[in-house]
């Protein structure tokens, strides 16, 4: 895995970690973090989708805020989310752009976006309004989600998306009004709690993030190759 710098179409500069696949990449993913920066999990989750043969990026969203963010699971989400709540939509999107940008530099056309909790209100948000740089999409738990229903926006890319019926962040009632409006979307409910796909929360299920997983990689293998 390689460390590298990328700049914003607003000159900002982030950190980013970039994983290859053994051979020639068959398309790339760019791998939003949860509130928790791009920790160990998110590096090993970007391993993860370069040894299914992607070209995998994940850039520190939080570097506009503070750089090198990367925190443990044990009493941080309130620093995680002061980090999330300082940012602008318009710096996000410029940021994931960016990695976007990245890639094609490396000759990659068809690009991907997953994303982890707060990463899954960003993978969504680019489904929506970003349709022109990205294939497929895939959200986890995004708690954002609802919200982006709610004022109406709708996917220009095909998405999936993973919520756990047990989520005290998210209302299963959010998540039917997202089956609603995203009717052609795909959205899977597991019987799991908030964060069920990181192996360093509490809240990990292996029989779901294993379930996921599988549906996920099946989803980039048929929109991106």
């Amino acid at each position: 895995m390689t460390t590298l710098t990328l700049t914003a179409a607003d000159g900002h500069e982030l950190a980013a970690f970039l994983a290859q696949p053994a051979g020639n990449p068959a398309a790339g993913i760019v791998v939003i973090q949860e509130i928790f920066g791009v920790n160990s999990h998110i590096q090993q989750d970007t391993q993860r989708f370069a040894d299914a043969g992607y070209l995998a990026i994940a850039p520190h969203m939080f570097d506009r805020v503070k750089r090198g963010v990367d925190l443990g699971y044990v009493d941080t989400i309130p620093e995680g989310r002061e980090y999330a709540m300082a940012l602008q939509t318009e710096g996000i999107m410029a940021d994931v752009v960016a990695a976007v940008t990245e890639l094609r530099s490396r000759g990659i056309t068809k690009i991907g976006i997953v994303g982890y909790c707060f990463g899954g209100t960003v993978a969504a948000s680019a489904a929506c309004h970003l349709g022109e740089h990205f294939t497929a999409a895939v959200a986890y738990y995004g708690g954002g989600v609802g919200d982006l229903v709610a004022s109406g926006a709708t996917p220009q890319i095909p998405i999936m998306l993973h919520f756990g019926e047990l989520d005290v962040w998210i209302p299963n009632e959010v998540v039917k009004a997202v089956e609603t409006a995203w009717e052609t979307s795909p959205v899977h409910r597991y019987d799991a709690n908030h964060g069920f796909h990181c192996d360093h929360r509490a809240d990990f299920d292996q029989a779901a993030s294993d379930v996921a997983q599988d549906r996920t990689l099946a989803w980039f293998a048929e929109h991106l190759g």
